[in-house]
């Protein structure tokens, strides 16, 4: 496959070739950063490993030159870690399972640029050749600037294909920021209580964060599971782990729609059941 960046890189882990590897993808998640798959995406990965009829492709579309370092990694350069992380992504890539791993190493500054058509032209690419079924990527409200620029242009590059070829299920997941405000009925719960060993090996992979000064490891398995008890005031768990998503099918159904109006309608859901509630107490 022909990607607009020489040192893109496509990682097959079995070896298949690359048109029957990529054929095969069911699921497929497009995040911002190395490890962001990990996090986002754990019921992709999940639901497909080691499954025949099921298969996890990642895209990572930024080189992670800008990641905080801390430890042994404190001293390396942006090229130093650039590569660390790539090798750490290989390997989350290899321990998930996964049909196929992209990287397609622009700088954050071409995803936040509205202007820069570069990653989309790659992603259309990617949906042609994979056309998964399921699609995973950054949710709006993400605090973090480059995945809401991910999250534009995974939603831009869908919006090239023809309504046919288009998946039939995006989510916007959480990663900085998470979803526990939304109302319960604008959640898409992800039962995630599967393979607590393959959750953490997946995220404690990427050393140059978990030791390199981000406690990710703990971070995101503590999340899940705060989430499977808080879903819910008045019952027993029923699950040990969940992730919360925003389903953004709706901006693959109609090209006019902005994203801006799911975004707000969930907001402002959340608000009126907030204000709701404090004026019954009242």
């Amino acid at each position: 496959m022909k990607l607009n960046l020489e040192t893109a890189e496509l990682f097959i882990p079995d070896g298949l070739a690359e048109q029957e590897a990529l054929a095969r993808t069911t699921h497929l998640a497009v995040g911002a950063h190395q490890d962001d798959l990990e996090i986002m995406a754990y019921d992709g990965i999940v639901s497909c490993f080691q499954q025949p009829d099921q298969w996890f492709t990642g895209v990572v579309v930024t080189n992670g030159s800008g990641s905080p370092r801390a430890g042994v990694y404190a001293r390396y350069t942006d090229t130093e870690m650039m590569s660390v992380r790539r090798t750490e992504q290989r390997k989350a890539a290899v321990v998930g399972d996964y049909a196929a791993q992209f990287l397609l190493d622009y700088p954050s500054g071409a995803v936040k640029d509205g202007a820069n058509h570069g990653p989309v032209e790659d992603l259309l690419r990617i949906l042609e050749a994979t056309r998964p079924t399921v699609v995973y990527t950054h949710n709006p409200a993400d605090k973090h600037d480059t995945h809401v620029g991910v999250m534009v242009k995974i939603v831009q590059a869908i919006r090239r294909l023809p309504a046919d070829q288009r998946p039939k299920k995006l989510y916007g997941c959480e990663v900085w920021r998470d979803l526990d405000w939304m109302c319960d009925n604008d959640k898409v719960a992800f039962d995630v209580s599967d393979r607590e060993n393959l959750q953490a090996a997946l995220v404690g992979v990427f050393d140059s964060q978990v030791c390199g000064g981000k406690r990710y490891d703990l971070a995101t398995l503590g999340r899940r599971r705060a989430h499977a008890t808080y879903h819910a005031s008045h019952g027993v768990d029923k699950t040990t782990g969940l992730t919360f998503a925003m389903d953004l099918t709706a901006l693959m159904e109609d090209d006019a729609l902005p994203i801006e109006s799911i975004l707000q309608a969930r907001l402002d859901a959340f608000a009126n059941e907030v204000l709701d509630r404090l004026r019954r107490a009242q």
